[in-house]
């Protein structure tokens, strides 16, 4: 991975839906290798996008902070 993706989980605070899917669309760029895609192909990027923020809510919520 990239430099410059950030840390999503901070000890003082939870990430926001905002950071989550900003998060996920970063990742779904990063592996397509596309930064927009093309009209034929941005329900497939839509869908990953909504299925990894999800799984990423789904993350952050079964973490246990100390």
């Amino acid at each position: 991975m990239c430099r410059s993706i950030k840390p999503l989980r901070l000890p003082d605070r939870e990430a926001t839906e905002q950071e989550i899917a900003e998060a996920a669309l970063q990742y779904v760029r990063k592996v397509s290798g596309y930064r927009k895609p093309s009209r034929a192909n941005q329900s497939a990027f839509d869908a990953a996008i909504a299925e990894i923020a999800s799984s990423t809510q789904k993350l952050l919520d079964a973490l246990v902070a100390k």
